[in-house]
């Protein structure tokens, strides 16, 4: 299974009065590595919306286990964690300097026509995406 590192780093605004990363940031810094883990696989979204096609989440999921605070320097894990042609689960593991878990999740995603959110099939619209990603489910990466 291919798994991509990101390097985050927290900005001041991130951070709530208390210090520590704001719940909300998590999402973002999933975004981050998921266009990581895609770029990596040699794609990225603009080849998608330039065909005005779109890959919204429907789901996602949050676990916190420690906080992350200003000045660490965290790294975000991110692998396909499941994939059936049509939705794309992204895994996420983000750790502190200290390699600590400070967070897990994932995110589901679809691709839909831009101006009609109507659903589409990833395996037939992008097959060359579908084959990386297969290939990354199950390590051939």
């Amino acid at each position: 299974m291919l798994k991509v590192e990101t390097p985050i780093e927290v900005r001041y605004q991130e951070t709530d009065q208390m210090g520590v990363v704001y719940h909300a940031n998590y999402l973002i810094w999933f975004e981050i590595g998921r266009t990581k883990f895609i770029e990596e696989l040699g794609f990225s979204y603009t080849e998608m919306e330039e065909k005005e096609i779109v890959s919204p989440v429907v789901d996602a999921n949050l676990s916190f286990k420690h906080p992350i605070r200003y000045g660490d320097r965290p790294k975000i894990e991110t692998w396909l964690e499941e994939y059936d042609g049509i939705r794309s689960v992204y895994g996420y593991k983000i750790v502190n300097q200290d390699g600590k878990t400070a967070v897990t999740g994932t995110t589901k995603h679809v691709i839909v026509k831009k101006d009609s959110f109507r659903p589409l099939s990833l395996r037939k619209k992008f097959p060359d995406w579908h084959e990386a990603y297969s290939a990354a489910l199950e390590g051939d990466q």
